[in-house]
């Protein structure tokens, strides 16, 4: 048994999986989840876990090389906005609807179980070397 880090093991092995240049879509319980990508749900209620939390989990356990995320978390949900910003400080932002379709691409999506709007990010792995 891990003693650290993810402990959820879909979301463990999943992460295992992932190679350079992999996006991951850390997404709210309301966004759409497109087909193709694997999918690992941590939804419980709503607001747990946060974005926040699971955010900040992937990003201990992965190397990224930068984020995507919606132009409408600024005005919609500012604690997000300055969380991402805080997190990528080259943060690219897109429409929602593009960050929909690219999240097509994604290899992976976390649901979590946030209930604020735009609290998603389309992470970009990158390589340890």
């Amino acid at each position: 048994m891990k003693k650290a880090g993810i402990l959820n093991r879909h979301l463990s092995g999943a992460l295992a999986e992932l190679g350079h240049g992999d996006g991951v879509l850390v997404c709210d319980a309301g966004m759409p989840i497109p087909d193709g990508p694997h999918v690992v749900d941590l939804a419980f209620r709503a607001g747990v876990p946060s974005f926040a939390e699971v955010l900040d989990g992937l990003l201990a356990e992965l190397v990224v090389e930068g984020g995507t995320a919606a132009e409408e978390v600024r005005g919609a949900n500012p604690a997000a906005a300055e969380l991402l910003d805080i997190r990528f400080p080259e943060l690219h932002l897109v429409s929602h609807e593009e960050l929909k379709e690219l999240s097509t691409g994604a290899r992976l999506v976390v649901r979590t179980g946030e209930a604020r709007p735009y609290a998603n990010v389309l992470l970009r792995c990158g390589v340890f070397f």
